[in-house]
């Protein structure tokens, strides 16, 4: 392996969308890297991700630390702009369509709802609330729906996307490298950054954190079921629907309806924690089957696409831990976390990049080789 001398070079540890898209955004910054992950798209659980643009906490996304909460308001919003600018490059596979958010009381008697739908109508372009979404474009007026708000979000051809970032990281002249790292990412820093030239480590390796961090991470495994969506059996779908249960941390009875791309439909959701089998199926686990009923009684004419023949389902496992994400300089070290995104990888990828991109580039414009204890507050 042959590194530049003459300029500053990053490891990251994962191949994720937070790894990748870290890798471009240090790029921007001068920053060159080397992208190490044991696995890639499409065997990631970013391929499977639902990648619905969501305003924080997501309906199925478990995310309740205040702390984080609040710098992940900014993060989402930063994502929001880069992936409105990459709406316009066909190949990149993101579209801005709407989206609208169901419930069976007024929004007004759940304080948490009520506070997520100011914050959202004024932050997020395309709001508009009424009853009248409530009977429009085919929804089940029947199921006790009374309240709704819509507003335009991004959506996320994972398949797509992924082979596009991959493709713009190479394109950049970042080295990707297929590789397991193991052990603890402290003990091996010194090694780790001289094997790869590399003045800063960036862990962003989800799952993999419990061992590279020592940290408590856990699955939250989730699957979503595939349809075609053509236009030969239904009209064809354009936006998005979502039926979030009264309580934040449900981890059952969501509607989560998205048209993924061009021709595909993906419906939503399950978050079983600490789940890490992915042999899960619609005719072989109930939970998943209830995603098909839930979905198709909100919307019925969903009952008369075709399920994807080829892929029905696919199953994924979040990244989760009990404090959210952790985007952190290990002070006294060169190594930033990058991990702990739950079900937002997809909707905080580019505001957690670009902030450790700043960061990293911060501690070398100040001439320091290791993080200081200010460098980053959890």
């Amino acid at each position: 392996m042959n590194y530049s001398s003459d300029k500053l070079h990053a490891l990251v540890i994962g191949a994720g969308v937070s790894g990748l898209t870290t890798a471009l955004c240090l790029h921007e910054r001068g920053i060159t890297s080397t992208v190490v992950g044991e696995k890639f798209s499409p065997h990631i659980t970013s391929n499977v991700a639902g990648a619905l643009w969501e305003w924080p906490p997501a309906v199925c996304g478990y995310h309740h630390d205040e702390i984080s909460l609040a710098r992940s308001k900014a993060w989402c919003m930063t994502s929001f702009r880069k992936f409105e600018t990459l709406a316009a490059i066909p190949e990149a596979g993101v579209y801005v369509r709407s989206v609208t958010f169901y419930f069976r009381n007024l929004i007004e008697e759940n304080e948490f709802h009520l506070t997520k739908m100011n914050e959202i109508e004024a932050q997020v372009p395309g709001f508009v609330r009424g009853t009248h979404l409530i009977g429009d474009n085919g929804v089940n007026p029947h199921i006790g729906l009374i309240d709704a708000y819509r507003h335009l979000a991004p959506m996320v051809d994972t398949d797509v996307y992924m082979k596009w970032l991959l493709q713009r990281v190479r394109a950049a002249g970042i080295e990707v490298v297929a590789r397991r790292i193991a052990g603890d990412l402290h003990d091996n820093e010194a090694a780790l950054k001289q094997e790869f030239g590399a003045d800063v480590i960036v862990n962003c390796s989800g799952l993999g954190a419990r061992e590279l961090a020592g940290e408590s991470m856990y699955p939250l495994r989730g699957a979503v079921i595939r349809l075609v969506n053509d236009g030969t059996r239904m009209p064809k779908l354009t936006q998005a629907f979502c039926v979030s249960h009264d309580n934040v941390t449900s981890d059952q009875d969501i509607v989560f309806i998205v048209p993924r791309g061009e021709n595909r439909i993906v419906l939503g959701a399950i978050a079983e924690a600490d789940q890490w089998s992915t042999d899960i199926g619609l005719h072989n686990y109930e939970p998943v089957r209830r995603i098909y009923e839930r979905c198709t009684e909100f919307l019925p004419m969903l009952k008369d696409a075709e399920i994807d023949p080829v892929e029905p389902v696919r199953v994924g496992l979040r990244p989760f831990r009990k404090g959210n994400v952790r985007l952190e300089a290990v002070t006294g070290t060169s190594i930033i976390h990058n991990y702990g995104h739950g079900g937002a990888g997809v909707t905080f990828s580019w505001g957690c990049a670009t902030e450790v991109a700043e960061r990293v580039a911060e501690l070398f414009d100040s001439g320091e080789t290791q993080f200081g204890a200010c460098a980053l507050v959890a």
